[in-house]
């Protein structure tokens, strides 16, 4: 801004200190002589007026600014007071912590000691208990147990938590409340494993009816795994008694009475279908559990009965079994001078039963006592391990027979022509034609001639020939004829071994 007053002085007012950016510039223009100090305080008043309007002007930016900054915090204000009636009223609607610290004083858990049982010092407090099992999650052989997942509700009266109502409702709770309060010490007998479920939250409900003497029941959705001694004489034809039972923990029979609050209703299944058993029952039952040191324990069982499915193991084990056998048979109607064919035939059969038994085994536990299984497995192998020692005896008793033959042979064939009279070694160059026929007639004829023995003079002791002997060496001058049996006897035996086997097992 600039201020023209005379051309002699000139001078320079800064307001930077005040507002910065403003500057003010007075130039005071005159002549000499004495009119030079009018003019002096004249550029001074010009000077000072501008200043107090500079000022003036700073003072009422200044002043709008802090009345903006009233404006804001009173609306900050108001906010506030709307926020809190807002709060106010969602507590007046969601009032679940003042419900919980309320149900707590009703039932005067405060008042308690819930270390002790409800009646302690007088006679056993009867708890009820009632189950619903929801599955069998599964059955292991090898290591002899099941996995079952069940809902478990003890039922009992504890006066403690009696309170008054007027409409008689119940109240319900979760976990959180059954902390505070005596609960039954109910664990499950020969468990391995169990938890209660936990997702999304600990699958605990509490329920309590407000009709003087409390009835109070507690709900748990429970997985446990428990023994199972299981007997595998008839497997995989079996019937399995497998039992998961329950006890009280530290309360004996004088102190807590375990029951089944509906009898035979108080145990309660689902549609439950199993892989490899058929459940044919459920049943519950009760009994006492005697400990040396602490007493009789009422105890409670729920038994079911498991039957197993053949038809998995029809497939796996017993019809390849039954395919290997009748395979070993093709052995008898194969000539028995074809020993490469015979003897690869017996040897692959024998290996594939030793593969079967092998893997039937090794997916069952390693058991002191013969399964039905191992008899109809080792029943077979026999059967097949036979039909090769089969065919040794008839290869043998061949062999003797066609030694004997060689013997009765002019002297004038060579190694060559015997060899190849004995089937085992065949030269084209050979004529067997020149060598003499031989048949099982005419060998019974060559037999007989050479039997034929003059009457008995005076002093020769006569010999009575054995018939074990006898038909013995029949059996050896006629060995083919051990095929021939071999292909009746062997389906036979098998036959009636099966007729025994299933009758007995299944």
């Amino acid at each position: 801004m600039f201020a023209d007053v005379t051309p002699d002085i000139c001078l320079n007012l800064s307001a930077s200190s005040h507002h910065p950016g403003l500057r003010i510039v007075c130039v005071c223009r005159g002549g000499g002589g004495g009119g030079g100090t009018e003019r002096i305080l004249q550029c001074i008043k010009v000077g000072c007026s501008l200043f107090i309007f500079i000022w003036s002007e700073m003072m009422m930016k200044l002043l709008k600014k802090s009345r903006q900054r009233e404006r804001f915090y009173l609306s900050c204000y108001v906010f506030s007071l709307r926020s809190r009636r807002v709060d106010l009223k969602m507590k007046k609607l969601d009032s679940t912590k003042s419900l919980l610290i309320k149900s707590e004083q009703l039932l005067r858990i405060e008042d308690h000691d819930f270390a002790m049982r409800p009646g302690f010092g007088g006679s056993a407090l009867p708890v009820g208990i009632d189950v619903q099992v929801e599955s069998i999650d599964s059955i292991s052989e090898v290591n002899m147990d099941f996995t079952m997942t069940l809902y478990l509700r003890h039922y009992w009266q504890d006066d403690r938590l009696a309170f008054p109502s007027s409409s008689n409702k119940s109240r319900t709770f979760d976990a959180r409340l059954v902390k505070k309060i005596w609960v039954p010490d109910v664990f499950f007998v020969h468990s391995k494993r169990s938890f209660i479920h936990d997702t999304t939250m600990e699958n605990i409900m509490l329920r309590v009816y407000p009709d003087g003497n409390i009835l109070y029941s507690l709900c748990f959705r429970i997985t446990v795994t428990a023994l199972c001694s299981m007997d595998f004489s008839s497997f995989p034809l079996d019937t399995q008694n497998c039992s998961l039972e329950l006890e009280s923990y530290a309360y004996n029979e004088n102190d807590l009475m375990l029951y089944w609050k509906n009898g035979n209703d108080s145990l309660r299944t689902d549609e439950i279908v199993l892989s490899q058993f058929f459940i044919e029952d459920f049943q519950p039952s009760f009994g006492l559990a005697f400990y040396s040191s602490t007493g009789w324990y009422n105890r409670l069982y729920i038994n079911f009965i498991l039957r197993r499915h053949i038809f998995f193991f029809m497939l796996q084990t017993y019809f390849p079994t039954m395919l290997m056998v009748m395979l070993s048979w093709v052995s008898f109607w194969i000539d028995r001078r074809a020993v490469p064919a015979r003897v690869s035939l017996g040897i692959t059969t024998v290996l594939t039963m030793s593969t079967i038994i092998t893997g039937v085994s090794a997916s069952m536990p390693q058991v002191s006592y013969v399964k039905a299984v191992d008899i109809y497995l080792w029943a077979s192998f026999l059967f097949v391990f036979l039909s090769v020692i089969e065919y040794a005896a008839v290869n043998y008793f061949t062999t003797v027979e066609e030694m004997k033959k060689l013997k009765r042979m002019p002297t004038s064939y060579n190694a060559a022509e015997a060899m190849a009279f004995d089937g085992c070694f065949h030269d084209n160059e050979i004529d067997l034609a020149s060598l003499p026929a031989s048949t099982p007639n005419t060998e019974r004829n060559i037999q007989s001639r050479n039997s034929t023995v003059s009457a008995p003079t005076e002093g020769t002791r006569l010999h009575r020939k054995h018939p074990l002997k006898r038909n013995l060496s029949f059996i050896m001058s006629n060995s083919y004829m051990i095929d021939s049996y071999s292909r009746v006897l062997f389906p036979l035996a098998y036959l009636l071994f099966n007729i025994i086997y299933w009758s007995m097992y299944a």
